[in-house]
């Protein structure tokens, strides 16, 4: 019965998933970990018991559930506070909150929560409102009431069978994504230990040489690369620069000039009849990079965007412009920016001197050239990169942890419906962005960091949420698990385990074929 629903699946979406249709669901963090943790036993939701009908194939999940963290512009979430103003929809609705609305709230069918970018003193957050009012489901999270939006036309049936839904969904918290972004621990470790600067002095005396030791260079990023010294180190990793010191700034200057004159050779042709689909589809998709970050939501930032992803989609006619490409500039962006300013996140790029801003600019088109270089195959037609690479991390999993592959079969979930993420944005989606960059210091480290030891850091990511898969019983539960996992308050350490064991995999794995293959 799962291998015929899985064909008549695939007979009825002849398209590849991801390909054309955009990602749902990733432009937000996911959720607080510790909101898991918080729930008395005698009140804990019960995420499994669904009585609503159980979908019995991914293409009817998706035409009857909506994505509880997608901003769309056809529906009505507004985000909605007591003493705080009032936020808009992008569809331009605005509404109330009182305590009054309580039966009003009931008929809402999607849960959004009303989202601060609180500052680094409110990081420790009250979860005791949760707690004690999760009987009720319409929590004041830190004085906030969780609303949501949906028909107004619901019976009373369908209310009861939607509140059903809203309890098996986890409340996302008031976050301060914008002051976690910097690149700091998860435990609040001090930014400089004696260690670090040990780190630090041994990075600055590599980089001093006239003819830098990439392989040491290489091996002592691994396990991360001190914030100073990072953009020199990237783009020495990346291969952007070379390892003589004496080349290093005329190479610098005649690539940024290069960058420029293809500015000036082909942005205007951006509303030509044969691009102009190109740049639709990138100026669509550039206020949905980050959008909860006010970083990247700064004109200055988005034409930045638009400039590299168009000038880089007409130099790769072979796979042009897909989206999840756009979500790879932005940890280059920040890197480079970062050693022009001290707090990235506050900082405001169009003040920056011009001379600044384009040598970020054209620095960042280069390194993400570089790295798309060695993944391309993942944008090119049908995408084979992506439907090999989740291929194998099926196989690699089915010898990691057979108990999780055969819940995923048992309840007809396939690798391609979540993992396809995984391998477009590189992880991106599912890891807060100081966790990317930390990634991405061991990527650029490693042989092939972005394509064989993503398979491997991938395989870890999946397994350390083995508790929480095999905890859901039914096919939409785990569907919404695994495209909301809560890593929005990781950090360097977790990172660092999940790398750990990333690399215990490829150890026992990668230079063994009969163990990786059935």
């Amino acid at each position: 019965m799962a291998t015929e629903n899985r064909i008549n699946f695939w007979r009825r979406n002849a398209k590849v998933p991801g390909s054309v249709q955009p990602v749902y669901g990733a432009q937000h963090p996911p959720l607080d970990p510790r909101l898991r943790r918080t729930y008395p036993k005698e009140t804990k939701p019960k995420f499994n018991n669904l009585k609503s009908k159980k979908a019995s194939s991914f293409h009817e999940f998706a035409r009857s559930t909506n994505d509880a963290w997608d901003i769309d512009e056809e529906e009505d979430e507004d985000f909605l506070s007591t003493p705080a103003p009032t936020l808009s929809s992008p569809s331009g609705h605005h509404s109330t909150s009182t305590q009054d609305q309580v039966a009003t709230i009931l008929s809402f069918s999607t849960v959004s929560t009303d989202i601060e970018l609180a500052p680094p003193s409110t990081e420790a957050l009250d979860f005791q409102d949760v707690q004690e009012e999760d009987a009720e489901y319409w929590e004041h999270v830190n004085g906030k009431v969780v609303r949501s939006s949906s028909d107004a036309h619901l019976n009373m049936s369908s209310v009861r069978s939607s509140l059903q839904k809203q309890q098996s969904l986890p409340v996302r918290p008031i976050i301060p994504l914008v002051a976690r972004m910097s690149d700091q621990n998860a435990s609040g470790a001090p930014p400089m230990t004696v260690r670090e600067k040990s780190r630090l002095d041994k990075f600055k005396q590599l980089l001093a040489s006239p003819n830098t030791d990439l392989e040491e260079l290489r091996k002592h990023s691994w396990s991360g690369i001190p914030r100073e010294v990072r953009p020199i180190t990237w783009r020495l990793l990346s291969g952007y620069l070379p390892a003589n010191k004496e080349r290093r700034e005329l190479v610098m200057k005649r690539k940024r000039e290069e960058y420029f004159g293809f500015i000036e050779q082909y942005y205007h042709s951006r509303t030509d009849e044969h691009y102009k689909d190109t740049y639709r589809q990138i100026h669509i998709d550039i206020p949905r990079t980050n959008p909860l970050i006010p970083l990247f939501q700064q004109p200055a930032v988005q034409e930045v965007f638009e400039r590299i992803l168009f000038i880089w989609a007409i130099r790769h006619p072979a796979s042009g412009y897909v989206q999840g490409i756009n979500d790879l500039v932005t940890p280059f962006f920040v890197v480079f920016l970062s050693e022009f300013v001290k707090d990235v996140e506050n900082s405001e790029v169009a003040a920056l001197p011009l001379d600044t801003q384009r040598n970020i600019e054209a620095d960042s088109f280069w390194c993400m050239s570089k790295l798309l270089d060695g993944i391309q195959d993942n944008y090119t037609f049908a995408q084979p990169g992506i439907q090999n690479k989740v291929k194998a991390l099926e196989e690699l999993v089915s010898r990691i942890d057979e108990d999780i592959h055969n819940h995923f079969k048992r309840y007809e979930v396939e690798y391609l419906q979540f993992a396809f993420r995984w391998m477009n944005n590189l992880l991106m989606r599912e890891l807060p962005l100081r966790c990317t960059i930390r990634l991405w210091d061991t990527y650029q480290a490693e042989t092939e960091g972005f394509t064989h030891f993503h398979l491997y850091v991938c395989s870890a990511f999946l397994i350390e949420w083995r508790k929480e898969i095999l905890s859901m019983v039914d096919f939409q539960g785990l569907l919404m698990l695994l495209q909301n996992l809560p890593t929005i308050h990781w950090g360097n350490e977790e990172v660092g385990l999940l790398l750990a064991e990333a690399y215990r995999l490829k150890y026992m794995f990668a230079d063994a074929p009969s163990h990786y293959k059935r």
